[in-house]
């Protein structure tokens, strides 16, 4: 039975200019570059400028990203923006992208799940395209998680980065099968029983503060790697794809450790894997954008791939989709 699918018309990133490697961090905090490396794979990642908050840097992602589908802002009638550093309480850091865009039309919001936002974003606005009520979609991941960061927290301020991906989403009619392009399928979980492994610990319905991020690092890691599975096996389930059909495998770039592990586990060759995190660290909902940006444009994801994206943030929430490119 013939369906609408949302398929991937085009994707871009941004990073700020300023680049701080491990041994930059080294000056700053009681740490090594080999400490790091060797409990996170991260060697750099990119920090904001003052004048760069997160809708600057979800502009200029979309705007990159339009001109690789090429087409224009007249052309899309949704922007679903995934971030939980966003420039204001309110307005939606999504409509400051829309007027940033010169965008006068369609629908704009933000949606928070932290380092699964992005996932979160590509269900939602698949969820629009495929009821009809919208045509194309920009799907962003934006970032400035530098802002939220204890400077002096060593076991927090190396490992996140600033930066901003996204992708174009446009519906068209498929065939109602697995070898249809666009999201064939996503997985959504999340278990507000965990907040206090991984949270910020301000807002301004509590502290009327902004806070800072506070991490159980083996707490975080210990789930991550037994949770991500499942929603990775529903999706081959859903689908009827196996793993080893899976041409990229391109999870949540916040550690190599858990990205291996989980790989293993569901039995994807390391190949497979699209691994980003030693150049951007932990960018929460932009590293799957930023990510996918980076295999398409040095050529290993092509038209027709079926490209796995999967994450874990804060909550706990998880997801998973699966894209035929």
């Amino acid at each position: 039975m013939k369906r609408i699918r949302s398929i991937v018309r085009g994707v871009g990133s941004y990073l700020p200019k300023r680049r701080v490697t491990n041994y930059d961090l080294e000056k700053l905090v009681e740490t090594s570059h080999d400490w790091i490396v060797q409990r996170t794979g991260i060697e750099a990642r990119h920090i904001a400028a003052d004048d760069e908050t997160t809708s600057v840097l979800g502009i200029r992602a979309a705007e990159a990203a339009l001109a690789d589908a090429g087409l224009t802002v007249a052309d899309i009638d949704l922007i679903v923006c995934a971030t939980s550093t966003p420039d204001y309480t309110f307005p939606s850091t999504a409509t400051l992208i829309q007027a940033g865009l010169g965008m006068h039309h369609g629908a704009a919001f933000d949606l928070q799940a932290v380092c699964t936002g992005f996932v979160y974003a590509v269900a939602t606005a698949d969820k629009f395209l495929m009821s009809g009520s919208h045509k194309r979609a920009l799907v962003i991941g934006a970032e400035t998680f530098s802002r939220i960061l204890d400077w002096q927290d060593r076991t927090t301020c190396v490992l996140f980065g600033d930066g901003a991906g996204a992708i174009v989403l446009e519906a068209q009619e498929g065939e109602g099968t697995s070898a249809d392009r666009g999201v064939l399928t996503s997985q959504l979980r999340s278990d507000g029983r965990y907040r206090d492994k991984l949270y910020v610990n301000g807002g301004p319905g509590s502290t009327k503060t902004t806070g800072v991020l506070k991490m159980e690092g083996r707490e975080v890691f210990r789930f991550a790697v037994g949770s991500v599975t499942d929603v990775v096996q529903d999706a081959f389930d859903a689908t009827g794809i196996t793993a080893e059909e899976l041409d990229w495998f391109v999870p949540h770039q916040a550690n190599r450790r858990i990205i291996t592990a989980s790989a293993d586990k569901l039995g994807i060759a390391q190949e497979k894997v699209v691994i980003t995190v030693d150049r951007h660290g932990n960018t929460s909902a932009a590293s799957i954008p930023l990510a996918l940006d980076v295999a398409c444009k040095d050529g290993r994801i092509k038209k027709g791939d079926l490209v796995m994206i999967e994450a874990i943030g804060g909550g706990f929430t998880w997801g998973s989709a699966l894209i035929r490119w």
